[in-house]
């Protein structure tokens, strides 16, 4: 092993070694109830909130997934991909944030089923029974593909056995979550997200110099046909340009509505401290997101850059999502402080991964320990059993993402975004109708959340191969199905109860 991967290794098992400390002395202090480990007593600040709401949303796809994709086929994959995220982003925190918060709180919900469940008043725990089984579907293998990029990352860079690689990761993840709860993994989001917006600024920076300037970079990314245009796309294989029509720039702005219906984002409005303090959340959130995939955007550019100047090897196919990591090799290569300095970047791609599963896995947790067990089946716990219940499932859920990651050869994006349109496509239309219209009921949410969750299947499986104008990202028509089937069934079944529609009433003034 050099001297460089030496201090790349020690910089970042350091990092790992604060996580698990400063997520442990956050827990020491935390509310010790149900409501303490899952929303933090609800005392969370603005920014906590939105930035631990952005750091769990953007996993290593900030990072790997949007500076390969530039790099690969230039900006329009990569930029409409984060237009539709940055408009999801901001409608989000202006449409849902102060709506659900205010109504979480009147019915004192702590967990998404369970708002649902009691925003339509159900005797039986039937739309929360649903919910928690959706989420438990979703959540565990998207856990798994962020303990499975933990597994790759540490694998290429420094030959550890990729499995043995994974559990570190689990166990880190498992440390600071089961001990703290919310609390420790909001603020641990918050400290992610700064070391990620630092090896964005850095490796901007220097792969700009590698290349040779500004300039060169921009001279470079003109040669390319359809680099830099939105509406065309550049083809590595054959060197030229091809057109980059609608129904893809619908399909990747899509993944814009995934927001509405991400519980792991979506509690982090329940836990602030005051709903008013959500305007700042999310003027904070929406700067930070643009900037920040604006950034992982050109990043893509300028590795280009750097590639055609030599400095780097040219990429292709899945390893272009290695382009951070191959300029952070190059800088490590220029002594022991840049090394060090490489080590801090490459953990900033561990930082987004973690941000994303810890979030991800507390909210499986909550889904089967808070409403499974006692909400479903009626399991009663006095409040010390209550937390040894939770804590018990954060470490039996990743012990599951562990076994669904033991494959080195997955595919992380594709489960990610597999997921993604999962939890978009039946949350979010329940959400938004739950928040927002006052005739919904619960055969309607109950219809909408089956049809979008076996429209996500059907279309990925059995539509969307056929091409053509079918070629479109499952969360979009899954989405627009749910919807209708909440509509359609609400209106021809009897209208909500006198005490769910004044509920409603009250907390809509």
């Amino acid at each position: 092993m050099t001297t460089a991967q030496i201090c790349i290794m020690a910089t970042m098992i350091l990092y790992l070694c604060f996580v698990i400390f400063t997520g442990v002395m956050i827990g020491r202090r935390s509310k010790k109830s149900a409501e303490g480990f899952y929303l933090g007593g609800r005392g969370i600040g603005p920014l906590v909130t939105a930035m631990s709401a952005e750091a769990s949303d953007m996993s290593s796809y900030l990072l790997m997934g949007i500076p390969g994709l530039a790099y690969l086929s230039g900006v329009a994959d990569a930029s409409w991909t984060a237009i539709g995220l940055a408009a999801g982003t901001y409608l989000n925190f202006l449409l849902v944030a102060k709506r659900l918060r205010c109504y979480s709180v009147k019915l004192d919900a702590i967990t998404i089923p369970s708002f649902i469940s009691k925003r339509y008043g159900e005797k039986k725990p039937v739309i929360m029974c649903i919910s928690a089984l959706i989420i438990l579907i979703f959540f565990v293998p998207y856990v798994a593909s962020g303990l499975a990029a933990i597994g790759k990352l540490f694998n290429s860079l420094f030959g550890w056995n990729y499995m043995t690689a994974v559990v570190i990761g689990a166990v880190v993840i498992i440390s600071y979550t089961s001990v703290g709860g919310f609390s420790a993994v909001a603020t641990m989001d918050l400290i992610q997200s700064v070391i990620m917006t630092a090896a964005l600024a850095i490796i901007v920076v220097f792969g700009i110099a590698q290349a040779g300037g500004l300039g060169a970079v921009l001279d470079n990314a003109r040669t390319l046909p359809g680099f830099l245009s939105f509406t065309q796309t550049y083809n590595a294989a054959t060197g030229s340009a091809e057109p980059y029509g609608f129904i893809r720039i619908i399909s990747m702005m899509a993944w814009g509505l995934g927001y509405f219906g991400m519980p792991h984002i979506l509690v982090r409005f329940m836990a602030i401290r005051d709903e008013n303090e959500l305007t700042l959340s999310r003027r904070i959130a929406a700067t930070w997101v643009v900037i920040s995939m604006g950034v992982a955007v050109f990043i893509g550019i300028v590795g280009h850059a750097v590639s055609s100047a030599g400095r780097i090897a040219a990429l292709e196919g899945s390893a272009t999502e290695t382009v951070i990591v191959q300029l952070s090799n190059l800088l490590s290569s220029f002594g022991i402080l840049p090394a060090i300095v490489a080590g801090c970047i490459l953990a900033g791609i561990l930082a987004a991964t973690m941000s994303t599963a810890d979030s991800q896995l507390l909210a499986a947790s909550s889904a089967f320990s808070e409403n499974m067990v006692q909400n479903v089946f009626g399991v009663k716990l006095t409040q010390k059993q209550t937390m040894l219940t939770a804590r018990l499932t954060v470490i039996v859920i990743a012990v599951i993402a562990l076994f669904l990651a033991r494959d080195p050869n997955s595919n992380v994006f594709q489960i990610v975004s597999f997921a993604w349109a999962g939890f978009g496509a039946t949350f979010g239309p329940a959400m938004l109708c739950a928040l927002f219209w006052k005739r919904s009921n619960r055969q309607g949410i109950m219809a909408g959340l089956v049809a979008g969750s076996a429209m996500i299947f059907i279309w990925k499986f059995a539509v969307r191969p056929l091409g053509g104008a079918f070629d479109i990202y499952e969360l979009l028509p899954a989405f627009l199905v749910a919807l209708a089937a909440i509509v359609v069934v609400s209106l021809i079944t009897p209208e909500p109860e006198a005490d769910v529609v004044k509920a409603f009433e009250e907390y809509d003034k």
